[in-house]
């Protein structure tokens, strides 16, 4: 009889170790926060540009070279090789996660461009990537927002 007595503690024992260890393990579910959507008004200056692989910051002049963004809307000053040639407005694909940016020239038709909104030493860049024209040249412009 005490044999029984102390199998059925141990029993007891173990089913209440497996009850706690079963209940104590809750699964929490993790909701990632919101991001900000991405804001890009500000004037922008080149502080980078390639095409096909080559720099051309040593070669052309690119600091009065502006792009001005607005809420909506934008503005070229001192204007180079672009993807546009004339002011007019702009959309991102995704306001908190942008790949693409999307330029409407007044009176032209939209043209769209991969685009980076990245920080780099501590400041926001953006990074376009455009073919003005011709297929073959590829330009990267590297942007900072200017003081």
């Amino acid at each position: 009889m005490k044999y029984n007595y102390k199998a059925k503690r141990i029993y007891l024992a173990l089913v209440a170790v497996v009850m706690l260890a079963a209940t104590s393990c809750k699964t929490e579910k993790i909701v990632p926060g919101s991001e900000a959507p991405k804001n890009i008004a500000g004037n922008w200056r080149v502080i980078k540009a390639t095409r096909n692989g080559t720099d051309l910051t040593s070669i052309i002049d690119f600091s009065q070279f502006r792009i001005n963004f607005t809420d909506k809307g934008y503005s070229l000053v001192n204007k180079l090789p672009f993807l546009v040639s004339k002011d007019g407005a702009f959309t991102l694909d995704d306001p908190q996660y942008p790949y693409k940016i999307t330029f409407t020239a007044t009176g032209d038709k939209p043209v769209s461009t991969p685009f980076t909104y990245p920080i780099v030493n501590g400041k926001r860049q953006l990074s376009i990537t455009f073919s003005p024209g011709c297929a073959n040249n590829t330009y990267v412009y590297v942007l900072e927002k200017a003081n």
